[in-house]
């Protein structure tokens, strides 16, 4: 189930669905560990209401749920409707800009006549650690809370209502020895009071009120995250003594400011898509951790088809989402993931395939071994983009001592190892797994964006006075743009190909159309977008690669098999490839009338975003629903970076 609302202060991060569960909380890295999610997908923490002897939690198909951006304070509010109950909620949730506290604004409505008794259930079910093993839940006196606690974290549950805290609560077992869930105690509206348990454990808290016909009562739910039980109460008494109302007020107006500190001139697109550029915005921040690293996507459900989740720094993904805050001017969030990321190089000048965000080495498939032989298993596209976008960071902050910083500990060795990690008999770069971590091979994108990067790196050293790594660097960047041209340009098929790679001693080519190829080819400077090779691929993308049904779009590759609905299905568009279509026509245009293509594209974004603005990895071909993961962090850049990109080439073009 997508995340209908992702909420966070960069160490903590909250993931929400449809239905106003909770999902993912992350804690204390935004994106490590998540202490709700869990591979079967059934850890959640709900909201239930009791009257007239009927219980019902939000993901019962009773509940009608919908989730609306407020324009104003770029809060969501879910709004829930229940006919059966006669009951309808307004609910609004945030995580405080300062202090790691997750709050919710109930508002309870009665749509019946008389005046009725209500009961409000919260219920918790934390995976801590990410393992159900050893938890502890039980009811504090001391502050008449709830506890889930385990090792360094511990979370403190409340809730209130007219100055009134929770009245009920029950703890027990969770999903072992036959045990359901403690939520379901609540079925009959009356809790059990049980004060402790261990293991794998949940928890339920209830509040009742009489609601008056026709009236609304505000209840405020509170989760407060530490490192230790005494953290997690002090918190929770700066809530009671500065009361949660005004600590959402607060979040609420710092969040507002955050997203519009920078004046931007939207005259010339609809106040949709500067909505989307602002909700885009606030999503990679939610996702970039406060250390520097920012990950993927937070949305767990992709534990449900696959072995792990997109909460990883892949440091391709998190470069260009960093680009996209310089771009709209966050650079100080830019600049922590450079020295973030600056601080993972390897010896020998590389990046690995992904890292978590506290800066261990991720998870990965890629192996050590090929054919018997050592191979090194990386994707260097992704050592060579965080040097290419360092000097797109410079040109925006002129930050010299930061740039000189991180030349001897990563530029210089970064862009040593890309010259050195070359196939000697074509001239570029060696094989190594693409951008989409499939196949293995010199690809068009990765040795595009090494080029680019080679000539950042130039630049960068000339900046510095370095002038001997400059030559060197420039040298090697045209070389590599010689053998792109000379190995990767199919003059049969009109079209830069995949990749090629070594066989025996054979270079064999990958001839599959690839969307990233053009992409690489005209954004990191290998040819002029008027180039006649560059207008051809174009032309055969166009023909093999747009979906061929009513929702439209650009798929990856031929034959993309990542997420497809079936074998008869065509594979599915992804919101970061139609974009690189956009930027093709943006940076193509020679008039006003040139800008309606990409404008389009942009508008076909809008479309397939979420009510509440989030964008998703992939887009079913035939209902337009979102696939894989959502929100994708990847997707939310691109479209700040297409966006700007498109107003600034109408203001040129004026």
């Amino acid at each position: 189930m997508s995340r209908a609302i992702t909420v966070g202060n960069g160490n903590l991060l909250v993931g929400i669905d449809s239905r106003g569960q909770v999902r993912d909380f992350y804690f204390p890295y935004a994106g490590h560990s998540n202490h709700v999610s869990g591979a079967s997908g059934s850890y959640v923490h709900r909201i239930g209401i009791w009257i007239d002897g009927t219980l019902r939690w939000l993901s019962h198909d009773s509940w009608e749920v919908t989730t609306t951006p407020d324009q104003d304070s770029i809060l969501d509010v879910i709004t829930a409707r229940n006919n059966e109950l006669g009951i309808s909620l307004n609910i609004t949730s945030i995580v405080h800009n300062e202090r790691d506290l997750f709050l919710r604004k109930i508002l309870v409505t009665s749509e019946r006549n008389e005046t009725r008794t209500v009961k409000i259930f919260f219920g918790q079910e934390f995976r801590i650690s990410e393992s159900r093993r050893g938890d502890t839940a039980f009811y504090d006196p001391r502050v008449g809370s709830v506890i889930h606690y385990k090792g360094h974290e511990a979370f403190l549950v409340h809730a209130l209502c007219n100055d009134k805290s929770f009245e009920r609560y029950s703890i027990g077992l969770f999903g072992i020895e036959g045990k359901e869930g403690t939520y379901t105690d609540a079925e009959d509206g009356e809790l059990s009071m049980n004060p402790i348990e261990h293991g794998s454990v949940d928890s339920v808290i209830g509040i009742t009120h009489a609601i008056d016909g026709g009236a609304s009562v505000p209840v405020y739910y509170w989760i407060t995250a530490g490192r230790t039980i005494a953290e997690a109460q002090s918190l929770h008494h700066t809530v009671l003594s500065e009361t949660p109302e005004r600590l959402m007020v607060s979040a609420r107006n710092y969040w507002h400011a955050w997203t519009h500190k920078e004046s931007k001139d939207f005259s010339s697109v609809e106040p949709a898509l500067k909505f989307l550029y602002y909700r885009a915005l606030l999503v990679i921040r939610m996702h970039a951790d406060n250390r520097g690293g920012i990950i993927a996507s937070s949305d767990s459900d992709v534990l449900n088809q696959g072995r792990d989740t997109y909460s990883y720094v892949w440091p391709r993904d998190a470069a260009i989402s960093a680009h996209a805050l310089d771009r709209a001017g966050y650079f100080d969030t830019a600049k922590s993931f450079y020295a973030f990321i600056a601080k993972l190089l390897e010896g020998d000048g590389y990046l690995m395939h992904k890292y978590r965000v506290d800066g261990v080495l991720g998870s990965s498939w890629h192996p050590w071994v090929r054919d018997g032989m050592y191979e090194l298993p990386i994707q260097e596209d992704e050592t060579a983009l965080p040097v290419y976008m360092l000097l797109k960071h410079y040109e925006q902050v002129k930050d010299l001592e930061f740039i000189e910083s991180l030349y001897d500990p990563f530029i210089e060795p970064a862009s040593d190892f890309m010259c050195s990690y070359i196939d000697r008999e074509t001239g570029l770069p060696a094989s190594s797994y693409d951008l989409w971590e499939e196949k293995f091979g010199s690809s068009t994108y990765s040795a595009s964006v090494i080029y680019g990067a080679l000539n950042s790196a130039a630049q960068i050293s000339t900046l510095l006075g370095k002038r001997s790594n400059a030559e060197k660097y420039r040298t090697a960047a045209e070389k590599i743009k010689h053998a792109i041209l000379t190995y990767l340009y199919d003059v049969e098929q009109k079209c830069f190909i995949k990749l090629v790679r070594q066989d025996n001693g054979k270079i064999v080519r990958d001839t599959t159309i690839d969307i990233s190829s053009l992409h690489g080819i005209i954004n990191f400077g290998v040819l002029d977008v008027q180039d006649i090779r560059v207008a051809n691929s174009l032309n055969v993308i166009e023909e093999k690669l747009k979906v061929p049904t009513s929702y439209g779009g650009f798929m990856r590759y031929e034959g993309d098999n990542y997420y497809r609905t079936s074998l008869e299905a065509p594979p599915n568009a992804w919101c970061i490839t139609t974009l690189w279509i956009a930027q093709y026509y943006i940076k193509a245009a020679r008039s006003r009338k040139d800008l309606e293509k990409p404008y389009g594209i942009l508008l076909w974004v809008r479309d397939r975003a979420s009510q509440s603005g989030i964008l998703p990895e992939q887009i079913n071909p035939h209902t337009g629903e979102h696939l894989s993961t959502s929100p994708l962090v990847w997707s939310h850049a691109e479209f700040v970076i297409t966006l700007d990109r498109y107003m600034q080439r109408h203001k040129e073009l004026s």
